[in-house]
């Protein structure tokens, strides 16, 4: 910074700046675009330099002092800092979590993963209607504000797609965890219990099913067992404190904890009871396990334990010395009670350390301390669920499952550290 510009710098804020200027956009100090005292006249130039400053963080040399000028004033709609560049991996009908940058269990709402069967659609919140009926007493519609009037709750719970690490049942094909296991996030959900609103139809002794259908161009609908949906099943309209993003269904979704993540239908426009499965398009074209002996399993809707580290993970690079190994575990049958790391490819096992909170049929955080001499290594994860069920190795998977299927594959992953330090995907 020359002499001069250092000078104005250590000065009070020239109350002279919030006037008119001529000046053009080139002279406006970083003090007035800051402190907003930019003139009216230059707002738009102002902005554009602002920009500029957002798109290309400054270089150490080059940033001011943060103790020696004001800070950006306060915004209508927060933002992450502009050195902040974690993104979520998109491709055409989907999104993929970036689990290998974040903390903690909840996926902030922008990096929650996307999966989409005809595009995002834009849907009027005042002109959304929720149809219930079939097998009702009284078939009713309902607005967005009539379903938030009805008492809420509000739940942390993951959803995961079954296409999850589903390119893993042939080769060890995603380079990162985000290409392998990103199809996976944690939001808290806030709705109405499902079972609330159908006391309200006064839904029929004898209705067994209930059709979810979404406002989608795809309109992507699935086939639920009643029964189970009404133990805990909502109608969201809110994620992370803020109404839903519209790639999570805006305005209404539903939450079905712990099963599959194309049953949790958003954009939901309709809900039919029956007395046998709806047979829809997508539970008969897709969502079938082909098996071994060619009989395809439908309808499995619970996402069976499993558990991945991310960190040190694929694409990461390992320092010799103390390392804190740190993954996710979940299952959608339960919590999780147990999470084991191995360093030497699943020959020794060691108890990881669960962190609070741990709760059903939700993502928990475990943490292993880890000591890497150099050698290469093969990391792994594995972890037991409340019925007991535990995670299984690839070979034990694939011998029950075979290798035709696309859904549900839940096996141990293998992240494998050479002595260079680096981390790659491997089959063991």
């Amino acid at each position: 910074m020359a002499h001069d510009e250092q000078a104005r710098a250590d000065q009070p804020p020239d109350d002279s700046a919030t006037g008119p200027s001529d000046a053009p956009p080139a002279a406006l100090s970083r003090r007035a675009i800051l402190t907003g005292a930019a003139s009216l006249a230059g707002l738009t130039a102002a902005q554009a330099v602002l920009s500029s400053l957002n798109a290309a963080p400054l270089s150490s040399p080059g940033l001011e002092d943060p103790a020696r000028i004001p800070g950006r004033q306060p915004t209508p709609y927060g933002q992450r800092s502009t050195f902040e560049r974690t993104t979520r991996l998109a491709g055409a009908t989907s999104s993929l979590t970036p689990l290998q940058a974040l903390h903690g269990i909840v996926t902030p709402s922008a990096l929650h993963f996307e999966r989409h069967h005809n595009g995002v659609p834009v849907i009027e919140p005042a002109r959304h209607r929720l149809l219930v009926h079939g097998l009702v007493e009284q078939p009713m519609t309902f607005t967005l504000e009539e379903i938030k009037r009805f008492p809420a709750r509000s739940r942390l719970a993951f959803i995961e797609c079954s296409g999850n690490s589903g390119g893993e049942w042939h080769t060890p094909a995603g380079r990162t965890v985000q290409e392998t296991h990103g199809l996976f996030s944690t939001s808290e959900w806030t709705g109405v219990p499902l079972a609330l609103l159908l006391r309200e139809v006064g839904a029929k002794p004898e209705a067994t099913w209930m059709l979810a259908e979404g406002s989608d161009a795809a309109l992507m609908a699935r086939s639920i067992p009643l029964a189970r949906a009404l133990e805990e099943a909502l109608i969201c309209y809110a994620q992370n404190g803020e109404a839903l993003r519209p790639e999570q269904g805006y305005p209404l979704r539903l939450l079905l904890p712990g099963w599959e993540g194309n049953a949790n239908i958003k954009w939901l426009r309709r809900l039919k009871l029956g007395q046998a499965p709806f047979m829809t398009r997508d539970e008969t074209s897709h969502y079938t396990d082909l098996m071994p002996d060619g009989t395809a399993r439908q309808f499995t809707f619970d996402m069976d334990a499993k558990s991945v580290i991310t960190s040190p993970s694929g694409g990461q690079q390992v320092r010799a010395g103390f390392v804190e190994i740190r993954g996710l575990a979940w299952s959608g049958r339960g919590r999780i009670t147990r999470a084991d790391v191995s360093t030497d490819g699943g020959h020794t096992w060691h108890q990881a350390q669960l962190e609070d909170p741990v709760l059903p049929k939700c993502a928990t955080a475990f943490r292993f301390p880890w000591r890497w001499d150099g050698q290469e290594a093969m990391l792994q994860s594995r972890c037991t669920d409340e019925t007991g069920y535990a995670q299984p190795t690839r070979q034990a998977l694939v011998a029950v499952r075979g290798i035709n299927s696309s859904y549900h594959y839940n096996a141990i992953q293998t992240w494998l550290v050479t002595m260079d330090g680096a981390v790659r995907n491997v089959h063991v």
